[in-house]
C-alpha cells in the first residue's frame, strides 16, 4: 500500500491530504500537525475560471478522520527528515515512513523585534487571542506594515488610538497603487460614512507612465504615482476593541498614518526613561506624550517617537523551513522558501512542498505570480496532491489552470476587492497604460493595458465586472478600438464581451 505523508495542518496541508484521500481512497495518508486544530476550507465558491472565495474554519484534528477514514491525523512536531530512507522522525521519537511526502509547514510572522514581548505578530488563533487581551486595556497601539493584515487591523480596531507606520507613500501598497489608496482613505478615517446616492461617476481617465500630470481621483486632487496571509475574513465578527472611553477617543484622531518611514529603535519604558541623548527630546518626540508613561516606545526613521501599549508587527512572513534548512540537497529560493518545480516537486526525490513554505521555481505564466495568500495555499495543496498521485501512477499531468492567472478576492474597509493578473503592472515596467473609473465611496476600477490588451485589473466595490475582465485577460483580445470608452459606465461591457 502506498504511503502518503503530509506535514502541516494549515490550508495547504489539509487541502493536500483531502485531495489525496479523494484521488486514492485505497492508500494510507498521514497528516502531522503541531497544533490540535486544523484549518479547513468551508463555503467554497468558484464563480469564474480563476476566481474563488471561501472561509476558513479551525476544526479539531479528529474531524478530518471522520470525514476521510483513510487519513490518520497526528498532533506531533516534525523534527528530523531522512530523505535517503524516506523516514520522518517526530519530537517524541515516532517514525513515519513514506513513499511521497509533502511539506506544508507554512510561514511565520517576520516580527521586527522578537525580544520584546510588547511586539507581537498575528498569524493564528492563539496570537489573535493574545492580541485581543492586550488591546482590551490599551489606549494607543502602533501597527507596522502595509499589507493585508495591517490594513484590516487599522480599519477594525475600535476604542483605541492607532499609529500606522508604513514604509510607502500610500496605504495598502502590497495590493494597491496611490489612486486606490486614496479611494479607500475616507473609509478609514470615517468608517461609518454611508454611501451617497448623489455621487456621480468621475471622469474616466487614461494614463501612461510617461504622464506626470496630476489627475483627479474621486473628486480629490492627488498626484498619480503608478508602480507596480491570516485567512479570508479572519477579523469578521471579532471583537477588536481597546480600553478608551468615548470621551477619551475625542482627544486626537482615531488613526494617524506615518508615511515613508520604518522602525528605527524600540525602547522599553525603563530604557526610555534612561535616555539622555538630546535627539530623543526634540520637537518631534512630543507625540510620545511625556505626561504619560508607556510600556513601549518606538522611534521611527522620520524622527518621531511614540509611546504606546504595544506594537503589532505585520511586516510579512518567513517560510518555515527548519525541517530542511540544514540539508544542502534542498534548494532554497531567494525569499527563503523551498524551491519547487511545475509539479510541486522539490530538488529531493519523492518530496514535494506547497503553500507559504515553498517558492514557485518554474517559469510563470504571463499573468500569474506567487503571493503568499491563503487562496494560493489551497490551490498549491490541491495541485501537489494531484502531482503526487500522478507520479505514483506514472501518469502525465498538465499544469493546473489556477496558475494561468493571478486571481484573488478579499475584502478591505467593507469593500469587495478583486485583483486580477498583473493588477499593478508587476512585470511590465513602464510599458503600459492605465484606465480608471471611480465613483466616490462606491467603486474603483483600474485596468492595465499593454499593446491594447488587458493584462491586469483592480476592482473595488460591487461592479460584477470581474468575470468579464478575467476573460479579457485570458483571451488577450485587442481592445485598442475601444479606447477610454472601455470603462464608460453607460456601456454594458459585461454583455458585450461575455
Amino acid at each position: 500500500m502506498v504511503k502518503f505523508l503530509v506535514i502541516g495542518g494549515g490550508i495547504a496541508g489539509v487541502t493536500c491530504a483531502k485531495q489525496l484521500s479523494t484521488l486514492r481512497p485505497d492508500c494510507q495518508i498521514s497528516l502531522i500537525s503541531s497544533s490540535p486544530l486544523i484549518k479547513a476550507v468551508t463555503n467554497f465558491h468558484q464563480y469564474a475560471r480563476s476566481l474563488e472565495s471561501f472561509t476558513v474554519e479551525e476544526q479539531p484534528l479528529s474531524s478530518l478522520n471522520k470525514q476521510y477514514p483513510n487519513i490518520g491525523v497526528f498532533q506531533k512536531i516534525a523534527k528530523k527528515l531522512d530523505p535517503s530512507k524516506q523516514v520522518l522522525t517526530t519530537d517524541n521519537g515516532d517514525i513515519f515512513q513514506y513513499d511521497k511526502l509533502c511539506i506544508c509547514t507554512g510561514a511565520s510572522p517576520n516580527i521586527i523585534n522578537v525580544k520584546n514581548d510588547r511586539v507581537i505578530g498575528i498569524r493564528d488563533t492563539e496570537s489573535v487571542t493574545h492580541f485581543q487581551k492586550l488591546l482590551a486595556n490599551s489606549k494607543r497601539v502602533m501597527v507596522v506594515g502595509n499589507g493585508g493584515i495591517a490594513t484590516e487591523l487599522v480599519h477594525e480596531i475600535t476604542n483605541c488610538h492607532v499609529i500606522w507606520a508604513i514604509k510607502d507613500e500610500s496605504i495598502s501598497s502590497t495590493f494597491f497603487d496611490v489612486g486606490a489608496g486614496q479611494f479607500l482613505l475616507p473609509k478609514l478615517f470615517s468608517p461609518d460614512t454611508k454611501k451617497s446616492d448623489n455621487n456621480a461617476i468621475s471622469k474616466r481617465m487614461k494614463f501612461t507612465l510617461d504622464d506626470d500630470k496630476t489627475g483627479e481621483l474621486c473628486s480629490d486632487s492627488t498626484k498619480n504615482n503608478f508602480g507596480s496571509a491570516l485567512g479570508p475574513d479572519w477579523s469578521r465578527n471579532l471583537k477588536i476593541s481597546g480600553g478608551l472611553t468615548e470621551q477619551q477617543l475625542k482627544i486626537g484622531h482615531h488613526v494617524q498614518i506615518e508615511y515613508s518611514c520604518e522602525v528605527a529603535s524600540i525602547f522599553t519604558s525603563s530604557e526610555y526613561q534612561n535616555l539622555t541623548n538630546s535627539e530623543n527630546s526634540d520637537k518631534d518626540t512630543s507625540a510620545a506624550n511625556s505626561s504619560e508613561t508607556w510600556p513601549i516606545y518606538v522611534k521611527l526613521t522620520n524622527g518621531k517617537l511614540y509611546g504606546c501599549d504595544f506594537v503589532i508587527s505585520a511586516t510579512g512572513v518567513i517560510p518555515n523551513i527548519d525541517l530542511v534548512k540544514n540539508d544542502a540537497n534542498f534548494k532554497i529560493g531567494n525569499d527563503g522558501g523551498i524551491i519547487v518545480n511545475d509539479h510541486m516537486r522539490t530538488s529531493v526525490a519523492n518530496v514535494y512542498a506547497a503553500g507559504d513554505v515553498c517558492y514557485a521555481g518554474w517559469d510563470h505564466a504571463p499573468h500569474w505570480f506567487q503571493m503568499r495568500l491563503w487562496t494560493q495555499a489551497r490551490q498549491m495543496g490541491s495541485y501537489a496532491a494531484k502531482c503526487m498521485v500522478a507520479d505514483i501512477d506514472n501518469d502525465p499531468i498538465p499544469m493546473d489552470f489556477c496558475f494561468e492567472m493571478f486571481a484573488h478576492v478579499t475584502k478591505f474597509f467593507d469593500y469587495k476587492v478583486v485583483l486580477l493578473g498583473q493588477f499593478n503592472a508587476q512585470k511590465l515596467g513602464k510599458d503600459h497604460e492605465i484606465l480608471l473609473r471611480c465613483t466616490k465611496d462606491m467603486e474603483f476600477i483600474k485596468v492595465i493595458l499593454h499593446n491594447g490588451r488587458m493584462y491586469g485589473a483592480i476592482v473595488i466595490g460591487e461592479t460584477d465586472l470581474e468575470e468579464t475582465f478575467e476573460n479579457l485577460i485570458l483571451n488577450q483580445m485587442d481592445l485598442s478600438r475601444f479606447g477610454e470608452s472601455l470603462l464608460d459606465p453607460t456601456i454594458d461591457i459585461e454583455d458585450f464581451f461575455d
